[in-house]
């Protein structure tokens, strides 16, 4: 085949008719559920509680307290991702969390480290309690939910000790930034923070620019797969869907400097897990761990260095749990594990391991937050949002369990 032939014959679904660009993206859709399904619920339940609040859930003041209230969870969520991925399970997250926001407080408030300092010697100490349990789960063989489980009841023991049993802060103004500050405007804006719709701007356009350029590399390959229709659409309604997010956050305070943490993590562990050796290594593990190690993979190594990460981005949820609170409390982190765990799931991910996207574990991440505002706005009861939440995360694995049978 000639090299026009061949251009020709990708070429020709990109030129089929409306009705036939329609059924192909069905049927592209109807494969791909698993991906997209959790897109379009995120999607369903912000319109049932905007509708339901009357318009109060998508304001510019509630989205940005959403994305703050949030934060903690989809920085979690993201290391939770590969911890699940890889066919583990970590259950100390919250406790770590608490710990560390604890030992925030005590070098900050009580020792008085600069707090730059203090924040480093933090991440060190989560990488550092993350690798302790790693080193269990990946050389001894111990099953991670009991290595894990006697962690999280280790440091909320550890969180009463340093703490004495009160609440230590507050913390300083600059320390505080990092969960309660705003990117400033440098075009000095009046009302519309403008720098940061620029910067929102140049996001979305950077993401439709990556997305048409991976569908260009494929397509010289021959490995297009997706309609062209939906493609288009997909993209087009991301990159409007962001400039309209930076629009409303625009028009309250700006971006919260946290929002850029999340982005950039965000940006980091998607490239880290869909492009990198280690990345499709850590999936190999997760789907069959014997043939990976055969393969000549260092399982081990590789889980080690998971729940090393797990450790690290969990101090890192702390520091920022704590600046959001300008106290360290005996309570913090309390059932967070739970939350994080839900939202990997719910994100698509699977149970067995080997299954799961850093979108979807944070698009999980924003399910449980907007159900959590929707709710707590509707004057919900603590009892019931429980419950919600209970059944939506067993709907979600009965999801990923039928899709398995269907594929089977």
């Amino acid at each position: 085949m000639t090299d026009s032939t061949a251009s020709a014959a990708e070429a020709a679904p990109e030129r089929q008719a409306p009705e036939t660009q329609m059924k192909a993206s069905m049927r592209y859709l109807r494969r791909h559920l698993r991906e997209f399904g959790i897109l379009f619920a995120l999607i369903v339940i912000m319109a049932f509680f905007q509708v339901a609040t009357d318009g109060i859930l998508l304001k510019p003041v509630n989205l940005t307290n959403l994305f703050l209230q949030n934060s903690y969870i989809v920085i979690m969520a993201i290391g939770m991702l590969l911890v699940i991925v890889c066919g583990h399970i970590d259950l100390s997250v919250g406790s770590v969390l608490g710990f560390v926001g604890a030992l925030a407080a005590v070098m900050i408030v009580q020792w008085e480290i600069p707090f730059l300092l203090a924040g480093l010697l933090c991440l060190i100490a989560g990488a550092i309690i993350g690798a302790a349990q790693g080193y269990w789960v990946a050389y001894f063989g111990i099953p991670s939910f009991i290595v894990t489980l006697a962690g999280m009841l280790v440091f909320k023991g550890l969180t009463l000790w340093l703490l004495a049993g009160q609440s230590v802060g507050p913390f300083p103004n600059e320390f505080r930034l990092i969960s309660s500050g705003f990117v400033p405007d440098l075009f000095g804006g009046e009302g519309l923070n403008l720098f940061s719709l620029l910067l929102m701007v140049g996001a979305a356009a950077l993401v439709l620019g990556l997305a048409v350029r991976t569908r260009r590399r494929h397509a010289a390959s021959g490995a297009v797969d997706e309609p062209i229709a939906f493609f288009a659409a997909k993209n087009l309604l991301i990159f409007a869907a962001l400039v309209w997010m930076g629009w409303l956050m625009a028009d309250f305070r700006g971006l919260p400097n946290v929002f850029i943490v999340m982005a950039l993590l965000i940006a980091i562990y998607s490239f880290l897990t869909s492009r990198t050796t280690v990345g499709r290594r850590i999936y190999a593990i997760g789907g069959n761990a014997k043939a990976a190690t055969l393969s000549g993979i260092n399982a081990k190594r590789l889980t080690f260095l998971t729940f090393a990460n797990m450790g690290m981005l969990a101090a890192l949820a702390g520091v920022v749990f704590a600046a959001r609170l300008n106290t360290a409390t005996p309570k913090a982190g309390l059932g967070f594990e739970l939350d994080v765990i839900a939202a990997v799931f719910i994100g698509g991910a699977s149970m067995s391991g080997g299954v799961g996207t850093v979108i979807g574990a944070v698009v999980g991440a924003f399910i449980m937050g907007v159900m959590n505002n929707g709710m707590s706005i509707l004057g919900i009861g603590i009892d019931w949002q429980q419950v919600i939440k209970g059944l939506v995360l067993l709907a979600a694995v009965i999801f990923d369990v039928m899709n398995k049978k269907k594929g089977a």
